[in-house]
């Protein structure tokens, strides 16, 4: 496999993991454009110097973030609940005692987050590059530029808004190569006893579950407490709280401050001995996930390729980004599973990226239900099965592959 540099300390870093050809995680297209369809080689590595996980080869920003990118925020319930959640534990925790606040949010999407600050009166701006979404925002009043982030942009914010008090990022500090130039681009954009706030995918539960479909060409960075500090800690930043969620099927919140401005909670020295029980800081630890996926992996063909010769009916629940992994890493095909159902438009009466499996929309799974539906939402997993009910209750059965492989009604 490939050895290359850490993106973090330039440390010489090798694969223990390769996925194999990969396409774009969110590229749903017509059939006119397979063959232009662009593959990379989705392999991951764990640097031994700053403890970062990360993908080797990334596409570029352009190609997975544009006009047509197929991820509305807003579209699950579950999420405008949580980032509501978000939003006013912000002010309440870290702006009710600042005199006329000025929040920014990082890859804010359709502003789902950001309404909220925009409803209270606060003053707020995203920045969004996948203009689609970015229109979104715009449409509802919400105060939102279409560039992505760097040095000079975070100049030409403080200049034109002066320094922000809160910097907000959900489900995007992992997507940006280029961590250390957002580093320094925090640094003139926060205030002196300014924060920024971000949560993405953990660790720790990536390893403990072995949901290695989290690993896709968006997610360059799978973080944990230890890592993130290392990073920033080279830029005058270090992790001074941290806030366990439970979206994304495992995520975790961090805060990080200049140095000496606050002092790391108990919250935050708790979780670094943690990972230090959990080997996150151990090589091995990878090397059995390894083993653990490529279980994982011939277990879920080893059922679909069952219930093909049962003649069983299998249809996909929910075209994610991270179905693109386990679709193409297990070898799953249109003769595993008739289509995939999902509520969001732009990918509907399309195909998944690389096996190109037809994507229906949701009334086909509700007007002729498939004997099994196999999660691919499964980090919805709750919301998914009160809303679907009526599928378990008419004899359907679900498949899952997190933690494990199984079957359940």
């Amino acid at each position: 496999m490939n050895s290359i540099e850490c993106r973090i300390c330039e440390t010489p870093i090798s694969a223990f993991i390769s996925f194999g050809k990969m396409p774009i995680a969110n590229g749903f297209l017509l059939p006119e454009h397979y063959q232009n369809e662009y593959f990379f080689e989705l392999s991951t590595a764990f640097c031994p110097n700053c403890g970062m996980v990360q993908i080797i080869d990334q596409p570029t920003p352009e190609m997975m973030f544009h006009e047509d990118y197929a991820f509305f925020s807003g579209t699950s319930r579950y999420m405008s609940m949580h980032f509501e959640r978000f939003a006013k534990s912000v002010m309440q925790n870290r702006l009710r005692d600042k005199d006329d606040p000025f929040v920014v949010e990082l890859g804010s999407n359709d502003g789902i987050m950001l309404q909220h600050f925009k409803e209270a009166g606060i003053r707020h701006l995203g920045i969004e590059p996948s203009l689609n979404v970015a229109d979104a925002a715009r449409a509802k009043g919400i105060n939102t530029v279409s560039e992505f982030f760097n040095a000079d942009l975070a100049q030409k914010i403080v200049e034109e808004h002066g320094c922000a008090d809160v910097v907000l990022a959900a489900n995007v500090m992992c997507h940006i190569p280029t961590l250390p130039d957002i580093a320094k681009g925090m640094s003139t954009l926060l205030g002196p006893n300014g924060l920024l706030i971000f949560e993405d995918p953990y660790l720790g539960d990536v390893i403990e579950k072995t949901s290695y479909d989290q690993i896709y060409d968006e997610h360059v960075f799978v973080f944990a407490a230890g890592s993130v500090n290392e990073a920033f800690s080279r830029h005058g930043f270090e992790l001074v709280h941290v806030e366990p969620q439970t979206t994304h099927g495992g995520s975790m919140r961090y805060t990080l401050a200049k140095k000496g401005v606050m002092k790391p909670s108990a919250e935050t020295l708790a979780l670094f001995k943690r990972e230090e029980q959990l080997g996150l800081q151990n090589p091995t630890t990878f090397e059995t996930f390894r083993e653990n996926c490529e279980r994982s992996r011939d277990e879920l063909m080893a059922l679909l390729n069952d219930l093909r010769a049962q003649g069983k009916t299998v249809a996909g629940y929910g075209a994610t980004s991270k179905s693109t992994t386990v679709i193409n890493y297990c070898g799953i095909t249109p003769e595993h599973i008739r289509y995939i159902s999902d509520t969001t438009p732009t990918k509907q009466n399309k195909f998944t990226p690389g096996v190109h499996i037809p994507v229906e929309p949701y009334e086909t799974f509700t007007n002729n239900y498939p004997d099994y539906a196999l999660l691919f939402a499964w980090n919805h997993k709750d919301e998914i099965m009160a809303k679907e009910s009526a599928f378990t209750k008419s004899g359907g059965k679900w498949i899952t592959y997190i933690p494990k492989v199984e079957i359940f009604e």
